[in-house]
């Protein structure tokens, strides 16, 4: 368009004059035809019409622009001002024209008025040319083309008065146009030029802010820039004030009211006139008041000027709209809008409102004014609007609520929340709507739930606010009870309806679902996109994360989804600080909400549980204070109750409640209306008079300067007075009502004994009468009742009432919402999904499952399990098993697969039902965790169905060898098939066509592309993660072992494991030996079916994939082949079928052929099953075994040793199996040949094992791996096959076993001796006995025999090497051998015993040697057979022979006194010690007496005769001889006192020969003793020898005791015991004894010994004079014949002494000595005792001449 001159309308360029005069030319000569111009009235028009026609003939060039302007235009004005309607075409057509082709801008001032633009004075004249409702059509057609084209035009700038008479105009036009044509091109026009408005003005205050943007950026360093930019920013600041303050002029200027925008649609065309006159007159007193704030504006570049113009058009015009939207309907009984223009006006301008929204730009949208007018304006609108009855006003009302919601949310908090909660939702909810509000509004939702980011803000910004409403919540559970179908059976609607109603609740639900599931979707790892197999190593996504352990600490992989919309970028990185702060506040507010049910319940426990969850103090100022946020949603009797409590804490919480409110400058009964709209007031007139008390306090309080009350208890009676009134006249109890003189009267002297002023008194009546205190009304309490409707215009009134409350509630908190700038949170982490869909499940779990089981529209369900599958999804990827598993549940139970019950009938909807649920295992299977069992199950059920679906006559399952999964045969038997699809297939001729329409449905199921489908969940299985194919592969072994045990079973799964195992074998190990812990479990159960072919089957295919896994090898100190083969093992174990076990043993042998290289910790488990072979009875399994277990001996130890070598031990514990078996002895006596090729092994290869370093010798030093792993498993299977095994098979162990120990002993250390020691007296266990008598005789007499010898010569062989401690364990097992009721074990004890300490003594230690000594001193107490003395022929013999036993053991377990052996000076009491000593002995000691064989209850109940008893008595008698004799040989060595005695002898018969006075010194010298070397003498101590000295004269009193006991004697002789001959103990009497004197003696003539002298003197002495005494008192001349020896010791010992030694002795006994001459005595005694009395006359000159 051709540039033009600022100054005036004309064009400056030539080649526009001849448009121009064709325009003006035109136009006046059609005015000039116009039949009527030539009346009196036009003929003003006439002559100007004359005159510009003239002026066109001139020349241009030479005409003044003003006057061409005007005497142009003043044609066309009288022409519009005319009324005629050809004349107003023309005219204005022709003003189109020219500002269309630019001809007439209008730039330049008005000539008749240069105050104002000429622009101005056009666009008042056109708007003048609409008459209203009888405007030409043409003509408004006119006016609308002229009024588009000036607001279109890109040279033409206009005011805001010009923009909003257009606007007006058009709107008006619109409103009252009898052309739909023009009211369609009237609508058509204003909203181009709304669009050109605000693009305008973006477009201006974009290019405004990007130079300021530039400005600020290019800042110069010198000090005049920063002059110049502290200018600009003044300047703008100054713009910005102005146009804010022209924006919110309206609060003290009404010049742009609703009414004087547009006007009333029925008014006259005077009105009309005087209307646009006061607007205009309006609009130019907003110009002069602001020319002062643009008096600064000089400076502002033409840019800001003309944006400044642009904004403020914009401005005025969006807050004309919103004043539009919010007028009143004058004609509310006519809903039409055709008809009801008031109606017609809001709800076009709400149509403009959103066009606004729609199109609005980033200034728009960021603009504190225009904010402030959604907030104060629009959003008042909506409340009002959106509570309509009127559809098409609603409808309108919930658009633009969208788009403030998806476009301002983030500055209207609280607006959204109020529109949400007061109005929206409670349409939706309440059963008074009308289905057409309800399907607006789910319309609506259906909207909001289409974007992700609106769903998440509100959640997180409301569900997660302590102060705000569970928006999300409520959103979905209403929307639930929308596609259940509930609100539609309240509305009562047919079935379309019905049917609507539920689908667009379904999808609500589901965009929601699907909102989540595209906030979360980059926590979703698809697993089609990953492969588990290949390399030992974790196959990692794009972003290199590791899919199944790289998951961050919220809990999700990779980078953040980027987000298009302006709400910024979802950040899954983002710091989880944010996300646990919503988190929190959520979990708060829920002990919140719980707390407040909790108080609606009962005060006091809600006030407790919000104390003791810390979400409220226990301050009564904040208890009161929470009473006042919290209103409407408390209970308000609660409230009035709690505070009309009388105790000091609720009074506190009372008085600080009405402190808080605020009566300052109320009136009396407004500030009591304040006060009890918070509570409704309790029953009891104390509680009321307590609040009307406080309240009356806190009213004068804050109103001091109030006269009408001389006092606060003025205040307080009138309180009472109106609660009474309230009561009197609004209780329908009441029925004569109290009148107001009655009121009047009754209020008399109150204040301070004077009246209230009656006027005062007699408006609170009158306010009370007409409106009663009520409590204040809020939504809460509006949901909670329900209206019994019954036709639809009882519930338009309903509905009307209820929303009349709403709307006030609405307007009420957007009034105080429309100052507050509460913050929006725009959601951006992953996370916020988790807790939404929490709270979501559940309603959308039940409208899916309502809809899948009532309705069978196709449509329905898809959409229902579409949502199904967005909600598996969702709780797939956060982990959420509850949620999942009841998803999944819901899906398999519905494919009716599972039901339980007999299925009548399949339809479309399952077969949907079962694909979804393979959809859903194909791309979630990284997630569904235990869920898979119901997934697997349904296909099994499948499978089943289709197997029946394809039969023609009823069948039933069999399992065939040759078939490896269960498939279809003809049975005749009287069996039917027990689960749920066999009634399919056995019913009457009369269900023929539904089952003929469920096999076409499961027809479906065998379609390519479902066989298909389920084949890939398994073949797809190799692309699951670690965790998930765990998961799936328990739940497919699960639903196996259903098959498995059905009736009749199946194996169609227990094929599938075979499958997947072959799929998955490629995987990491560690992965892998999860999945086969599960499988190899499952074939263990499989391969002990009871059914042979099942388990056949198992074992087959466990052995084809153990070859399979074999084939690979393993690397050192790796497991995997031990736990891949532990089936065999287990399977071994439990079945008990000859059949699978001889299988299993062949598969083990071929193993080892095949594969023996590549084995290594799979040995364990081949040695393991060779073991349980070993002890099997058939022939095949143990010889194929033993066979396998000699190659591998003879073979693959030899090659192999070091793959072998981890197993070592289960090879010999698999050998001693075989040794075992007691079936097969040839074999075991192989087996222990083999062992003993181990042991060779052993000793040739020690290297390998100390470089053997297992998981088990972790710990194990080097040197003692090889004892660890080589010879402790040896040895100690070599001890229990002694053990266990028959004589010849143990007496071969046990050579074998001394054998290895006495060849290879040298190179074991202390440690392993003592280990070894261990599994020697193993043999001795009284446990591993025989359980018979004579077995165990045999035992005993045998193998105990053999090994006690065998261990002493080993003990004797490796004395220097074994440690000390294994000493004293030989003696305890020797203490053992020797109590046993066995006289040839007892007796091998004892010369064991003697054996050992000859052998070794020489190199005991003093410690040994006094362990050796209590070892005697405990065996001569523990074998006393002291039961001999109290023995009586009327007790029962076992329960003698028991206390015996028990008194015997109790001996024995006490330890002897140390201090007795090392104090010389005590040894006399050393008896007395001992026998009271009650100290417990070692502990290894203890335990082998724990094992005796007669102190266990078990053998004491054996011990039932007399004769067994005096056995047992007879074997301690026995032992106590041995026992004297060890000693004897032990401190003499063996025969050396036999050799005494007889020389002894031969020296009394030498006496003989001489005479009296003969010297026979010579006979008696001391030099002649006889010494041998190897007797310990020299190595005991003196204390030791003592110590044994006790030991014998304690024997020697014992038998001394019985023998003199003759009564005793006779009643065992008559009992049976020994025999014919009376009992006697006289060996042991005489040999304890003789023993005993030897001992002193050579102590006494031992001159290491001098400092014992006088000790031994005293004892030697007491001991000849006891013995002496006891030998007078003998009666029987064999008893004392039997003596002799004792004598003939003890007197040739005096003789030998010197001569003051035998003085003092001979003293002591010379009379004793003198009694025994009375005695017939042996002769070798006579002379004896005849030298003894010799020498005493010697030294006593007796026999001196």
């Amino acid at each position: 368009m051709a540039q033009k001159n600022p100054k005036g309308g004309g064009t400056s360029m030539s080649g526009h004059l001849d448009n121009h005069e064709m325009f003006l030319k035109r136009a006046l000569e059609t005015l000039l035809n116009e039949k009527d111009i030539k009346k009196s009235q036009y003929q003003q028009l006439k002559r100007a019409c004359e005159s510009a026609l003239t002026s066109v003939t001139k020349d241009a060039q030479t005409a003044n622009t003003s006057s061409i302007n005007e005497v142009f235009f003043l044609p066309f004005e009288l022409a519009c001002a005319s009324n005629h309607a050809r004349m107003v075409d023309t005219s204005l057509d022709c003003l189109q024209k020219l500002l269309v082709h630019g001809h007439l801008i209008g730039s330049a001032p008005d000539p008749a008025d240069p105050s104002k633009l000429l622009i101005d004075r056009i666009v008042t004249l056109i708007c003048a040319c609409f008459h209203g409702v009888q405007t030409e059509e043409k003509v408004e057609l006119q006016i609308i083309k002229i009024c588009l084209t000036i607001m279109t035009s890109q040279t033409i700038e206009i005011q805001q008065r010009s923009v909003l008479q257009i606007v007006k105009t058009c709107f008006n036009i619109y409103l009252t146009s009898r052309s739909r044509i023009n009211e369609a091109t009237a609508q058509g026009s204003l909203s181009q030029i709304l669009t050109g408005i605000f693009a305008k003005m973006e477009q201006k205050m974009s290019v405004v802010n990007e130079r300021k943007r530039k400005e600020l950026v290019c800042v110069s360093s010198n000090d005049y820039d920063q002059e110049q930019n502290i200018v600009r920013e003044i300047l703008d600041e100054l713009v910005e004030k102005i146009c804010y303050d022209e924006a919110t002029q309206e609060r003290t200027n009404t010049a742009l009211s609703t009414n004087e925008i547009i006007d009333d649609v029925q008014s006259n065309q005077g009105e009309i006139g005087d209307r646009i006159s006061q607007n205009e007159k309006d609009t130019q007193s907003i110009d002069e008041q602001s020319i002062d704030k643009f008096s600064m504006s000089n400076s502002l570049s033409a840019d800001e000027l003309s944006a400044d113009n642009y904004f403020k058009n914009a401005f005025y015009v969006f807050r004309a709209l919103c004043k539009l939207s919010d007028r009143d309907i004058k004609d509310k009984g006519n809903p039409d809008p055709r008809i009801n223009l008031d109606l017609k006006s809001r709800i076009f301008s709400l149509r403009l409102i959103m066009q606004i929204l729609q199109t609005s730009g980033p200034f728009f949208r960021s603009s504190v004014e225009f904010l402030h007018l959604i907030k104060t304006n629009l959003c008042v609108s909506l409340s009002r609007n959106g509570v309509s009855s009127i559809p098409e006003l609603f409808e309108m009302a919930l658009f633009n609520f969208v788009e403030l919601l998806d476009k301002f949310k983030s500055h209207l908090k609280i607006q959204i929340e109020v529109l949400f909660r007061e109005i929206f939702l409670t349409i939706l909810e309440t059963s008074t709507s009308s289905f057409r509000h309800k399907w607006l509004v789910i319309q609506t939702l259906a909207k909001v739930s289409a974007d992700a980011q609106i769903i998440v803000d509100l959640f997180i910004n409301y569900d997660c606010s302590m102060r705000s409403a569970n928006i999300f919540e409520r959103l979905v559970i209403v929307l639930s009870r929308a596609a259940q179908g509930r609100q539609a059976v309240e509305l009562g609607c047919n079935q379309t309806e019905e049917h609507n109603l539920r689908m667009k609740g379904l999808e609500c639900l589901v965009s929601i679902l699907k909102c989540m599931v595209e906030w979360s979707k980059d926590l979703y790892v698809n697993p089609h996109l990953q492969s588990n197999l290949g390399p030992d190593s974790k196959p990692l996504n794009e972003n290199g994360y590791d899919q199944d352990s790289n998951r961050s600490s919220s809990g999700y992989v990779g980078s953040g989804m980027r987000r298009t919309d302006s709400s910024g970028s979802i950040n899954s990185s983002q710091s989880s600080e944010n996300i646990n702060d919503f988190e929190v506040i959520r979990q708060r507010k829920e002990l919140f909400e719980k707390g407040i049910d909790i108080f609606n319940q009962s005060a006091k426990k809600g006030l407790e549980y919000l104390c003791e969850k810390n979400l409220l103090s226990r301050e009564p100022e904040e208890i009161a204070q929470f009473f006042h946020e919290y209103q409407d949603l408390l209970d308000k009797t609660v409230i009035g109750d709690c505070l009309g409590e009388d105790d000091k804490h609720h009074k506190q919480i009372m008085y600080a409640y009405i402190d808080q409110l605020d009566f300052t400058n109320m009136e009396f009964l407004g500030a009591l209306r304040k006060f009890l709209a918070g509570f409704r007031l309790p029953g009891e007139a104390q509680k009321i008079d307590r609040l009307m008390e406080k309240f009356a306090g806190r009213f004068c309080e804050c109103n001091p300067n109030l006269e009408i009350f001389a006092s606060a208890d003025a205040a307080y009676v009138l309180a009472y007075s109106v609660i009474m009134l309230t009561t009197d006249l609004h209780s329908v109890n009441v029925k004569k009502k109290m009148t107001k003189e009655q009121y009047i009267k009754m209020n008399r002297g109150i204040n301070d004994s004077r009246d209230l002023p009656e006027e005062f008194l007699s408006k609170i009546y009158d306010e009370i009468k007409n409106e009663e205190i009520k409590l204040k009304v809020t939504t809460t309490m509006k949901r909670g009742t329900k209206e019994s409707i019954t036709n639809d215009k009882q519930r338009e009134l309903l509905f009307n009432v209820q929303m009349k409350d709403v709307e006030t509630i609405a307007r009420d908190l957007m009034s105080n919402a429309g100052s507050s700038n509460e913050e929006f949170t725009i959601a951006k982490h992953l996370e916020h999904v988790r807790p939404m869909f929490q709270k979501a499940w559940s309603p959308c779990l039940a409208a899916f499952s309502v809809n899948l089981q009532d309705s069978n529209h196709i449509d329905l369900a898809n959409l229902c399990l579409t949502g199904i599958s967005y909600a598996i999804r969702i709780a797939c990827i956060f982990h959420m098993e509850l949620e999942r598993n009841a998803f999944i549940q819901t899906l398999s139970r519905f494919t009716l697969l599972m039901t339980a019950s007999q299925v009548m009938e399949i339809k479309a909807k399952n077969v949907e039902c079962l694909k979804t649920l393979i959809s859903i295992a194909q791309t979630d299977g990284n997630y569904l965790g235990d869920a898979w069992y119901d997934i697997l199950k349904c296909i099994s059920q499948l499978e089943l169905a289709q197997l029946f679906g394809v039969s023609d006559t009823k069948t039933k399952l069999s399992v065939s060898n040759n078939f490896h999964h269960s498939h279809v045969s003809t049975h005749h038997g009287p069996t039917t098939f027990a689960l749920q699809f066999d009634n399919l297939f056995n019913t009457e001729k009369s269900q023929l066509k539904r089952i003929q329409s469920m096999q076409d449905q499961i027809h479906v199921t065998t379609t390519q592309n479902v066989v298909v489908a389920v084949d890939r969940i398994f073949s797809g299985s190799a692309r699951l993660d670690g965790d998930a194919i765990v998961a799936f592969v328990q739940s497919l072994c699960h639903v196996s072992m259903d098959e498995l045990y059905s009736t009749p079973p199946r194996m169609f799964s227990l094929l599938k494991v075979v499958e997947i195992s072959y799929y998955n074998m490629g995987r990491i190990r560690l992965q892998w030996s999860r999945i086969w812990e599960i499988v190899g479990d499952h074939f263990n159960k499989a391969a002990c079916h009871p059914l042979q072919d099942v388990s056949f089957f198992a074992v087959d295919s466990l052995r084809q994939l153990s070859m399979k896994f074999l084939e690979k090898g393993e690397f050192p100190n790796f497991r995997f082949q031990k736990e891949f083969l532990k089936p065999f093992e287990i399977i071994m174990k439990k079945n008990s079928s000859i059949t699978i076990r001889d299988m299993v043993v062949r598969c083990i042998s071929h193993f080892v052929d095949a594969q023996a290289k590549n084995i290594r910790s799979g040995w364990k488990n081949i040695f393991s099953v060779f073991q349980m072979a070993a002890a099997d009875t058939d022939v095949q399994i143990v010889e194929l075994a033993f066979q396998t277990c000699t190659v591998i001996v003879g073979v693959v130890f030899d090659r192999y040793f070091a793959s072998v070598l981890d197993s070592f031990q289960d090879a010999v514990k698999c050998l001693s199996e075989f040794a075992c078996n007691i079936s097969f002895p040839d074999t075991s006596m192989e087996a222990i040949r083999l062992i003993r090729q181990c042991a060779k092994y052993v000793a040739e290869k020690p290297q390998i094992f100390r470089e053997h370093a297992g998981e088990d010798l972790i710990n194990v030093s080097e040197e003692d791996r090889i004892w660890v792993k080589g010879w402790f498993p040896i040895l100690f299977e070599l001890s229990c096959i002694i053990s266990r095994c028959k004589l010849d098979v143990r007496t071969r162990a046990l050579t074998v076993m001394f054998e290895i120990m006495k060849t290879y002993g040298e190179s074991f250390t202390q440690s392993w001796w003592i280990e070894l020691f261990n599994i020697v007296f193993r043999i001795f266990d009284n446990m591993k006995l025989p359980d018979t008598q004579i077995e165990k005789i045999e035992w005993m007499t045998t193998t105990c025999n053999h090994a006690l010898y065998a261990i002493v010569d080993v003990c004797s062989q490796f004395y220097d090497d074994i440690p000390e401690s294994l000493v004293n364990d030989l003696y305890c097992q020797l203490k053992w051998c020797v109590n046993q009721d066995n006289e040839q074990l007892a007796k091998s004890g004892t010369n064991c015993l003697e054996n050992f300490v000859i052998a070794c003594g020489q190199r005991f230690t003093p410690t040994i040697w006094q362990k050796t000594c209590t070892c005697i001193l405990e065996v001569f107490r523990s074998t006393l057979p002291e039961m001999l003395l109290t023995w009586r022929p009327d007790t029962d013999g076992s329960t003698m022979a028991m206390i015996n036993e028990i008194s015997m053991l109790d001996r024995t377990d006490s330890s002897f006194d140390y201090a007795a052996v090392e104090s010389a000076s005590s040894q006399q009491n050393r008896l007395a010690r001992v026998s009271i000593s009650s100290a417990q002995s070692d502990q290894t000691e203890i335990n082998l007496h724990s094992r005796a064989s007669i102190s266990s209850p078990t053998d004491r109940t054996k011990i039932n005769s007399d004769l067994a008893f005096f056995q047992i008595l007879t074997i301690k008698s026995l032992v106590q001889i041995e026992l004297i004799q060890t000693i004897d040989n032990i401190v003499f060595y063996s025969s050396t006192s036999k050799k005494e005695d007889s020389q002894y002898n031969s020296v009394a018969r030498a006496l003989a020969n001489t005479t009296i006075g003969q010297d026979t010194s010579a006979y008696f010298s001391s030099s002649d003793e006889i010494h041998n070397a190897y007797g310990m003498y020299e190595y005991m101590s003196f204390d030791q020898l003592i110590l044994l000295v006790d030991c014998l004269i304690e024997s020697h009193m014992f038998a001394r005791a019985f023998n003199s006991n003759n009564e005793q004697r006779n009643f065992l002789w008559k009992a049976g015991y020994r025999g014919k001959a009376k009992p006697n103990l006289v060996v042991q009497e005489t040999n304890s004894i003789a023993c005993a004197f030897r001992i002193l003696f050579r102590l006494y003539s031992d001159p290491k010994h001098s400092s014992s002298y006088d000790v031994l003197k005293q004892r030697i002495l007491k001991l000849s004079r006891d013995s002496l005494e006891y030998y007078l008192t003998l009666q029987s001349k064999d008893h004392r014949d039997l003596w002799t020896n004792v004598l003939i010791l003890h007197l040739t010992k005096l003789l030998k002494l010197t001569e003051e030694r035998f003085k003092y002795f001979s003293k002591g006994i010379y009379l004793l000595v003198g009694e025994m001459v009375v005695f017939d005595l042996k002769a070798e005694l006579r002379y004896i005792l005849r030298e003894f009395l010799l020498r005493i006359g010697r030294i006593y000159e007796i026999n001196s001449d």
